[in-house]
C-alpha cells in the first residue's frame, strides 16, 4: 500500500464519523514509552535546580508536562497517519489501524496541548508554559509538518523537541533559563542523531518506502556512520559537563565518562561494520544501548542530587 492510498483511505475513514475507540486507544496516541522519557527528564530538571516548590506545585507542573508530551504525540501521529500506515513499526497505530479517526486524533491533541500549557501557567509560571507551548508547536509543526519531510537532517534540528522537558522542569522552579538547564538540553539533543539514525539505519526500507529524507537513504550509510560517531563523541563530551560545572558531582562525572565512552565504543562497532550488512547487529546494538545510556545519565543525575541531599540533612532545595 502506497502513502497515497493511505491518503484516500484516511479521508473515507474521516467521512465514517467517530469510531468507537476505547480508552486504551487514546492512551497509545499519547506516545507513553516517549511520554515516560519526557517525564523522567523534565522531573530531572526539577529536582536538580536550585530553589524551592510545592511538592503538589510540583506534581501538578509534571502532569502538565506529561500531556503537552501526549498532546505532541497525539497531533504527531495524526499528521503522519499516512506514513504509518506503510512502515512496519507503525502500522498499528490507533489510526492507520482505524481504531480513530484522524478528527478525533486531531481534537485530542489539541485540546490536551490548550490544557496542559494554561495549567502549567496557571499553577506554576507562565515561563515553563511558554516553553511547553513551543516545544508542542516545535514538534508538531516545525518537526512533524516541515523538518520529517523535507530534510536528511531532521532528526538533528527536531531533535530540540525532546530535549526541552528539563529546561521545562528546570523553570518550574527557578522562573528561569540558565546555564545549567541548557546543558541538560545540549545532553538529549546531541544524544537523539546517533540515537535515531541507529534506528534508521536498520528500518531503511521502511522510510524508503514512505518517502521520508532520513540521513542513510539520502546521504548513504557511510556517511551516516561517520556522523553517528561523531555525534557519539559529542554527547560523551558534553555528558559529563554537570561535573565540571559543579552542578553534579566527581562520582556522577565518573559514572557518566564510562556512559560516554561505552557509548563511543558502540558507535565505532557500527562504523566498523560492512555497508552491505543485512543484519545490521552493532546498529541494533547502539539504539539499545543509546536508550539506556539516556536513562543511566538521568538517573545518575537524580542519584547524586539525592546523596547531596541525604548528606545535607534535609530535603534540599528543592521541596
Amino acid at each position: 500500500m502506497t502513502v497515497i492510498d493511505n491518503h484516500e483511505a484516511l479521508a473515507k475513514q474521516a467521512e465514517s464519523g467517530l469510531s468507537e475507540a476505547s480508552a486504551r486507544d487514546y492512551f497509545e496516541l499519547l506516545k507513553p514509552r516517549v511520554m515516560s522519557l519526557v517525564v523522567f527528564t523534565a522531573f530531572t530538571g526539577l529536582v536538580l535546580a536550585p530553589g524551592h516548590i510545592n511538592p503538589v506545585l510540583g506534581f501538578i507542573a509534571i502532569l502538565c508536562i506529561a500531556v503537552g508530551a501526549g498532546a505532541s504525540g497525539a497531533l504527531n501521529m495524526w499528521y503522519d497517519a499516512d506514513i504509518d500506515a506503510v512502515m512496519s513499526r507503525t502500522a498499528r497505530r490507533p489510526i492507520p489501524s482505524g481504531r480513530i479517526t484522524p478528527s478525533e486524533a486531531l481534537a485530542f491533541g489539541l485540546v490536551l496541548s490548550g490544557f496542559s500549557v494554561t495549567i502549567l501557567g496557571l499553577a506554576v509560571n507562565w515561563l515553563s508554559a511558554g516553553i511547553l507551548a513551543f516545544t508542542i508547536f516545535f514538534y508538531a509543526v516545525i518537526y512533524t509538518m516541515w523538518l520529517k519531510r523535507s530534510t536528511p537532517q531532521n532528526i538533528v534540528i527536531g531533535g530540540a523537541a525532546g530535549a526541552f522537558p528539563p529546561v521545562i522542569g528546570w523553570a518550574c522552579v527557578t522562573g528561569s533559563v540558565t546555564v545549567e538547564s541548557i546543558v541538560l538540553f545540549l545532553i538529549i539533543f546531541l544524544w537523539t542523531p546517533a540515537h535515531f539514525w541507529a534506528l534508521a539505519l536498520f528500518k531503511m526500507g521502511d522510510y524508503e518506502a514512505v518517502g521520508v529524507p532520513m540521513l542513510p537513504n539520502v546521504a548513504g550509510i557511510p556517511s551516516t556512520k561517520n556522523q553517528i560517531v561523531v555525534y557519539a563523541v559529542l554527547t560523551a563530551v558534553i555528558g559529563v559537563v554537570p561535573a565540571f560545572m559543579g552542578f553534579a558531582s566527581l562520582g556522577y562525572g565518573i559514572v557518566a565518562a564510562i556512559l560516554g565512552v561505552t557509548f563511543i565504543h558502540c558507535s565505532i562497532a557500527v562504523w566498523r561494520m560492512a555497508d552491505g550488512d543485512v543484519k545490521m547487529v552493532p546498529a541494533k546494538k547502539l539504539f539499545g544501548f543509546s536508550i539506556f545510556y539516556l536513562f543511566a545519565i538521568f538517573s545518575a543525575l537524580l542519584i547524586d542530587r539525592l546523596a547531596v541531599v541525604l548528606m545535607s540533612g534535609g530535603a534540599g532545595g528543592w521541596l
